[in-house]
């Protein structure tokens, strides 16, 4: 029989003693940083109760076990309230995997490989801005790989979404009512581009002309036919003080048009419930919102390593729960050991719905994998619950240069007040011959320009 060295409450008591005192940095046997750097195996940060869900539980849930509403008030406390009471009482269904503690396998290679590279070389500016030492921008991976506050923690996040220099993701789309009812249905594309902070293809670190600008982004659709056509342009300024410009092209104008600055808290197709600054839980520049501040930490279950469906040739989800048995993605999660938790309010959105958010941030990575926004009574509004995974299956892989390809896999978009839900999913291809694809250059010219949203437009 093995003795536990630590007994159950003390990684309690560590987190709480982090909270109160203002500590920051990650790990509770050791620093988290300390154990990254030796070998990538976060074992050694941790104690045993923190890195497998039986140790947590003490045995009543294990690896491969199904958390349903039999059991969930087990692991109440490892869930958000969202998540929580759809469990509880809406019929949706957790599967439970082992703790991935690899951390080369939670994000993308060159991202990780960069974030350590360029560990310490990170301050922000007189405007608030991450710059190097010589007030350029940033060159590459999270710039606060150690947090000190949870600005840092944000402006990591909103530097980087998909944490790839280039990205084109093929997605389906699912509006479901309170009934469980299928209301939309609908097949888009998703482009990201970075000029900045480059690590996986040229130039690098910067494209030269671009350096002003932190990202390129673009959505749109190609189904159903009432739609097609329909597409949105994000342009990111550097300075985080400054709204993205936003551009819209609608089939039935044959233009472009401008859409207001501020408009970041609406659905931009009919029937969804994801509004652009759910964009990974931080859709808008960091300083549109403010009063960061961490108010927890302690274990987590999330969805970070299975997402991907490698069975289905499109990488289709399969779903249950809910009234008509659709209205949640089949779903694996594993204990993460360690989960930093910040809110934020929107400070230059005086008429936002949302009087704050919660984000839940994976301690290991600073991935966000959870968060909940709040109406302006303060009670739970909408919850933004994503999927991840490395693209590499026993029987199929998918590659990013030289290493698996790692991404999000679906996302829940869910509206607590109304019922209505969003569901969507990366698949492989959408109709019209658009594929999932990565650190390609040329997504810029077929998707992020105000020419190629006119061509998409007219296809």
């Amino acid at each position: 029989m093995r003795i536990a060295r630590y007994g159950p409450g003390y990684s309690r008591r560590r987190f709480l003693e982090k909270l109160t005192s203002g500590v920051i940095a990650a790990g509770v046997l050791v620093p988290l940083a300390q154990a990254v750097a030796a070998n990538g195996d976060i074992s050694v940060a941790y104690p045993d109760e923190l890195l497998s869900i039986e140790g947590y539980t003490r045995g009543a849930i294990k690896t491969g076990d199904e958390i349903s509403a039999v059991n969930v008030e087990l692991v109440k406390d490892l869930l958000e309230p969202i998540k929580y009471a759809q469990i509880a009482k809406m019929g949706r269904r957790l599967r439970v995997a082992k703790t991935t503690t690899d951390i080369m396998r939670l994000s993308p290679w060159e991202y990780l490989e960069a974030t350590q590279r360029h560990r310490g070389l990170a301050h922000f500016d007189a405007k608030g801005n991450v710059v190097t030492a010589d007030g350029k921008p940033w060159i590459g991976g999270n710039p606060f790989p150690d947090p000190h506050s949870a600005l840092e923690l944000f402006a990591g996040l909103t530097l980087s979404w998909g944490r790839h220099d280039a990205s084109f993701c093929a997605t389906k789309e699912y509006d479901l009512s309170a009934e469980g009812d299928l209301s939309y249905q609908y097949e888009s594309g998703w482009a990201e581009l970075s000029p900045v902070a480059r690590v996986s293809i040229e130039p690098k670190p910067y494209w030269p002309g671009h350096e002003d600008k932190l990202r390129y982004q673009s959505v749109f659709f190609v189904s159903p036919y009432d739609v097609k056509g329909t597409s949105f342009l994000n342009i990111w300024a550097y300075d985080q003080n400054t709204i993205p410009d936003l551009y819209g092209y609608l089939p039935e104008f044959k233009r472009i048009r401008t859409f207001p600055a501020n408009q970041r808290f609406e659905p931009l197709i009919a029937g969804s419930t994801l509004y652009l600054s759910d964009a990974w839980a931080a859709g808008d520049p960091l300083y549109t919102w403010g009063n960061y501040r961490i108010v927890g930490r302690g274990p987590f279950l999330a969805a970070v390593s299975g997402g991907w469906n490698a069975d289905h040739p499109n990488w289709e989800h399969a779903t249950h729960g809910g009234p008509k048995g659709q209205t949640f993605w089949d779903t694996t999660v594993e204990l993460v050991p360690e989960a930093i938790v910040v809110e934020a309010e929107p400070v230059r959105f005086p008429r936002a719905p949302v009087s704050k958010k919660r984000v839940w941030f994976d301690a290991r990575t600073l991935l966000p994998i959870a968060m909940v926004s709040f109406d302006r009574r303060g009670e739970p509004y909408r919850s933004f619950d994503g999927a991840y995974g490395l693209y590499d299956g026993k029987h199929r892989r998918v590659m990013d240069g030289a290493h698996p390809y790692w991404s999000w896999a679906h996302v829940h978009a869910f509206d607590i007040q109304s019922g209505r839900m969003t569901r969507l999913e990366q698949v492989r291809a959408i109709s019209g011959g658009h594929t999932t694809s990565v650190n390609d250059a040329a997504v810029y010219d077929k998707y992020l320009t105000s020419a190629a949203l006119m061509r998409l437009g007219s296809a």
